[in-house]
């Protein structure tokens, strides 16, 4: 099939270059020339296992342009995904997705199936469509599909290719069948339901999975209290099958551009249609609340903090990725250089996102060079290179041997043990 793709981020060139493995013919579109002419080289916007050596294996099937008519003009079937950031109330910010709905409606040459991968709140399909409509200067039909999608960010190609179901939402049966085509080759399950619950499916999973993270680290907070340990807690409620232990991690809470993005959406969604969404804002205030959480365990390991030099493991919002936005280390470096705190960090892969937008940050080569003379470890992304680090160096290093371990990747007995102080998550 011939397929454009509109936007190269995490989605769209994963998207993108999977298909291309599926041996579709693609174009990717972006209006960013930069990011099109390193891709044209080879170079990647993103990080991502794995994407580098998928583009590369698949390189006489993916082409790259920054004209929207060529990618439009030249695909039978078209997925718009481009991004949906949050606005300051909450809502997703449509603009890129109306555009390129402008943009079709400009260029359209015959019939083309437009299929909707950004998360977009519920009625989008039709504005879309009547986007494209009033922008036609010939008519032509066309058909507007959602096709959420389910990647985890780290993990993009492996669940792309090894996906637990494939969401098509439409208004012709027939068209159903035609975009199931594209993804039979994954053998997985596909429903094929109307575009309104297929676009609210997205909205409900990601706040779905919010919530057990928010959950769990509300019962961390009390297991603190009451002397539990939330990782046996959470391990035997997780093996209860209505349960189940996937995201049932206490931690410092979640980030990242869609749990915090989609469940303020979901809220603005419902507040429009006059419903009070108690247990949503509940999430999103317990994720707030926890972050909070781990600069006061910065403050309960050192007393004072104010001229103290503290070092951050972690800036990623989560491992396997170099994607910083609305991470949870942003939050916790800003106050800790707010109280006067001196602070290194270092991450394996996030390192030049961060320079761009942390300031009087001490940016370091690797773990023990944060480690040296550093009064507090602060550990916030869960590397397994964190979890393999030399813990007997990293004390002789440090000035206080301390550590706030915000993702609960240390024994305490052991580490405790080792001669360090030690304060985890929901843990004794």
């Amino acid at each position: 099939m011939k397929i454009g793709v509109v936007g190269v981020g995490y989605v769209g060139l994963v998207t993108g270059a999977c298909l291309a493995d599926l041996g579709n013919d693609i174009i990717c579109v972006d209006i960013d020339k930069k990011k099109i002419n390193n891709l044209k080289k080879g170079m990647l916007p993103i990080f991502e296992p794995g994407l580098e050596e998928l583009l590369k294996r698949n390189k006489k099937r993916i082409k790259f342009t920054s004209i929207l008519r060529e990618g439009i003009q030249k695909s039978d079937i078209i997925f718009i995904a481009v991004g949906t950031p949050p606005k300051e109330n909450g809502e997703a910010d449509l603009t890129f997705v109306k555009n390129v709905a402008k943009g079709i409606g400009k260029y359209i040459n015959g019939y083309k199936i437009i299929i909707d991968k950004s998360t977009v709140p519920v009625g989008m399909g039709d504005i879309i469509a009547s986007i494209i409509n009033s922008n036609m200067k010939k008519k032509y039909q066309f058909d507007v599909v959602s096709c959420p999608e389910f990647l985890r960010e780290g993990s993009a190609i492996h669940d792309f290719m090894n996906p637990d179901r494939i969401v098509i939402g439409i208004s012709k049966k027939e068209v159903g069948n035609k975009v199931a085509e594209i993804f039979k080759p994954l053998n997985t399950k596909i429903i094929i339901t109307d575009i309104r619950s297929a676009e609210m499916i997205k909205y409900a999973s990601n706040s779905f999975l919010a919530t057990k993270i928010s959950f769990i680290n509300e019962i961390a907070n009390i297991c603190e209290r009451v002397g539990a340990n939330v990782k046996v807690v959470a391990e035997v409620a997780g093996l209860d099958k209505r349960i189940g232990g996937l995201f049932l991690e206490a931690g410092a809470g979640f980030g990242g551009s869609c749990f915090p993005k989609d469940v303020s959406a979901l809220i603005n969604i419902a507040k429009h249609e006059d419903y009070e969404p108690l247990i949503l804002k509940a999430v999103m205030e317990t994720n707030k609340l926890q972050r909070k959480n781990i600069f006061n365990k910065i403050k309960q390991i050192l007393g004072t903090i104010e001229g103290r030099q503290i070092g951050v493991l972690g800036i990623a919002f989560k491992p396997n990725t170099d994607d910083i936005r609305d991470a949870v280390s942003i939050d916790i470096i800003n106050l800790l250089l707010q109280k006067g705190c001196n602070v290194k960090a270092f991450d394996p892969a996030a390192m030049e996102n961060a320079k761009k937008v942390l300031k009087g940050v001490h940016f370091c080569k690797d773990i023990y060079s944060v480690a040296e003379d550093s009064e507090c470890l602060v550990i916030l992304t869960e590397w397994n290179e964190f979890k393999e680090a030399d813990l007997n160096k990293i004390k002789k290093l440090m000035k206080n041997p301390a550590i706030v371990d915000g993702r609960n990747i240390y024994d305490p007995k052991f580490v405790k043990k080792l001669g360090f102080k030690y304060i985890g998550i929901g843990r004794n």
